[in-house]
């Protein structure tokens, strides 16, 4: 991995939840190559010995360690043994969370749904309160166990990841885009509270960005680009889909001792601009 700069977080100790993921195991490379020892956070620990692995090789430090979320006492486990290897936290990256397929309402207006199409009057609110556990919940629960070990700490500092959909709700996914609105809210929130305390905390917002993951989705299988893919591009001034490295930038300026100290409470899109243009 190149990174577009470099910081210096020799000595940092910092926590990636979701570490395991495509997002979460960049993020976890680029503070490894900055200096900072990583523990790569996920529900299965095995799954996140790769980026570990990635790691090491780069003559970088980091542990896996298992950890759910939506559970105190897993997350306080995860805690004390990070805290047993290395005796401290200083950055907490809130990296776990998501779209739930099955909370999605699969038309952009009520108008478009056909006679027995599913639709917003038949879906399933406990897969909406899925993804809002997940993307809230999950965000403040990591927050309120490893935030209590950084205060006082140098350069603590938490990263959340909102998205687009906070800045307005994105068509077909009503709880995440409410949920993500909500953690640029609880992002504000918490840089107000712990302002004197210590600890920074902000969070990105990432645009449409074109992985493995959602590829089957803006793309039809001879390659073209499908109707929802295509509203995206000409709603995206800069005219493409972001890539994931695009992310390391702005993480690194939030991670910074230096460059970010004096910057709190600051929801960063990383979107080509999609946030603000207005399609006129």
């Amino acid at each position: 991995m190149e990174l577009p700069f470099r910081i210096d977080l020799e000595g940092e100790v910092a926590v990636v939840t979701g570490g395991s993921g495509i997002i979460g195991g960049m993020f976890c490379r680029a503070l490894a190559l900055c200096g900072a020892k990583v523990a790569v956070l996920g529900r299965e620990a095995e799954h996140g010995l790769p980026v570990k692995k990635d790691i090491e090789e780069a003559g970088g430090e980091a542990i896996t360690v298992s950890a759910d979320v939506l559970s105190r006492e897993s997350l306080e486990q995860a805690k004390q043994e990070i805290l047993n290897q290395w005796g401290k936290i200083n950055i907490l990256v809130n990296c776990a969370g998501g779209a739930v397929k099955s909370a999605e309402v699969p038309q952009d207006q009520f108008a478009d749904a056909k006679e027995d199409m599913l639709n917003f009057f038949t879906t399933d609110m406990g897969n909406i309160k899925k993804e809002l556990d997940l993307n809230l919940y999950g965000t403040m629960l990591p927050t309120q166990v490893f935030g209590e070990a950084m205060v006082g700490q140098e350069n603590a500092n938490i990263i959340n990841i909102s998205s687009m959909g906070a800045y307005g709700p994105l068509t077909r996914i009503p709880g995440y885009s409410g949920a993500k609105a909500a953690v640029s809210n609880f992002t504000e929130w918490a840089a107000n509270y712990f302002a004197k305390s210590g600890i920074r905390v902000n969070a990105l917002a990432p645009g449409f960005f074109q992985t493995t993951q959602n590829h089957a989705l803006h793309f039809n299988p001879d390659g073209t680009p499908t109707e929802r893919s295509r509203k995206i591009i000409e709603s995206t001034p800069m005219g493409k889909y972001g890539e994931p490295e695009d992310l390391i930038g702005a993480l690194l300026f939030l991670a910074s001792p230096k460059g970010s100290s004096f910057v709190t409470g600051v929801v960063l899109p990383v979107d080509g601009g999609f946030h603000c243009y207005l399609g006129v």
